[in-house]
C-alpha cells in the first residue's frame, strides 16, 4: 500500500502535467456553448488540485493492496522467475485488463463531451468491459499454463494471448457503441485527454510493478554476516 502511495502521486503529477490543461479548455468549450453557467461548489483550482491529488492517492493505495495480493498469489505460479519479474508482470496484465482494454471501446472522455442522461448506461458499460478485460487476462494466464507441456512456453503464451485478443474482440464487436461528442470539439483536444487519461494507468502501474518488484526482491536478499572477527 505504501508503493500503491506513491504510484499515486506519480499518477497525480502526471495527471496535473498532461490531463489539466486538456480539461480547462474543454471546460472552456462547454462554457461557450452552454445555455446556463452554473458554477459548483468546488473551484476548479481545489479540483485540479487537492481534490486530483486525493482521488489519485486514494486510487493508488486501494490498487496497490490489490496488487500486492496478486503477485503474492501469483509468485512461483507462473514460472521460474524472480519475484521483480513477477510484479513486472501482474503490473503488465493489470494495465493490460484494467486500462487499456476497456479504452479501446469506451476511451476517457473530458468534459462537455456526455451526455448527463446516459451516465449510469455509460458507467455500467465501461466496467463491464473492464470485467471483460481482466478475466481475458487471467483466462490467457490460465491457458498459456495448461498449454506449455504440449506446446512450449512461447507457443503457449501466443495462442494464449491470440485467444484473450479474439474474446476482447469480439466483445467490442457487440458492444453498444458511445458517441456523445459534439459538434465542433476538437478531435485534436479529445485525443489529448484521452492519451493523458491513460499514460496516468501506465504511470500508476508502472510505478506498482517497478516499485514494489524492487522492495520485494531487496527484502528477500539474505543478509550476509560481518565477515571480520570482533576483537574482545
Amino acid at each position: 500500500m505504501i508503493t500503491g502511495l506513491v504510484a499515486g502521486v506519480a499518477a497525480f503529477l502526471f495527471a496535473y502535467l498532461f490531463g489539466e490543461g486538456p480539461i480547462n479548455d474543454a471546460i472552456a468549450f462547454e462554457e461557450v456553448h452552454a445555455t446556463d453557467h452554473e458554477h459548483g461548489p468546488v473551484s476548479r483550482t481545489v479540483q485540479s488540485t487537492l481534490g486530483l491529488a486525493t482521488a489519485s492517492v486514494v486510487y493508488g493505495v486501494a490498487i496497490g493492496g490489490l496488487f500486492a495480493i496478486a503477485v503474492a498469489v501469483t509468485l512461483g505460479r507462473i514460472g521460474r522467475i524472480s519475484a521483480r519479474a513477477t510484479a513486472a508482470v501482474v503490473a503488465l496484465a493489470g494495465f493490460v485488463g484494467v486500462a487499456l482494454v476497456p479504452f479501446l471501446k469506451y476511451p476517457a472522455n473530458p468534459p462537455a463531451t456526455g451526455n448527463p442522461d446516459t451516465l449510469q448506461q455509460r458507467t455500467g458499460l465501461y466496467f463491464l468491459m473492464i470485467v471483460i478485460g481482466v478475466a481475458a487476462v487471467l483466462g490467457a494466464i490460465v491457458v498459456s499454463r495448461s498449454l506449455q507441456p504440449r506446446f512450449g512456453t512461447w507457443n503457449a503464451t501466443i495462442l494464449a494471448v491470440v485467444g484473450a485478443a479474439a474474446v476482447v474482440g469480439v466483445a467490442i464487436a457487440l458492444l453498444p457503441a458511445v458517441n456523445e461528442v459534439p459538434d465542433g470539439f476538437s478531435p485534436v483536444l479529445l485525443w489529448q485527454f484521452r492519451l493523458a487519461s491513460l499514460g496516468t494507468q501506465a504511470v500508476t502501474w508502472a510505478t506498482l510493478g517497478l516499485l514494489f518488484g524492487y522492495l520485494t526482491e531487496r527484502s528477500q536478499r539474505p543478509v550476509v554476516a560481518d565477515a571480520h572477527p570482533v576483537a574482545v
